[in-house]
């Protein structure tokens, strides 16, 4: 039994590990930019950069896109 589990782990095949490194790293990088983001300095930047002028400015080239691919 001990044996298979070398065998799995050594052949790649052992999918569950990878998952969970790679969800980890996803949560701390979601982590990471709450803390960043509860900054009031940090909120104060982003409202005077305007982020959402930037996402109203990039929908219509996401809809396009969305369009071409569909053909």
């Amino acid at each position: 039994m001990a044996m298979d589990l070398v065998e799995s782990t050594a052949n790649g095949t052992d999918s569950g590990k990878d998952t969970l490194y790679m969800l980890g790293g996803v949560a701390l990088m979601v982590f990471g930019a709450g803390l960043i983001l509860s900054n009031p300095n940090i909120r104060r930047y982003m409202s005077s950069f305007g982020v959402g002028n930037l996402a109203t400015a990039v929908i219509p080239d996401v809809e396009r896109y969305f369009k071409l691919r569909s053909m």
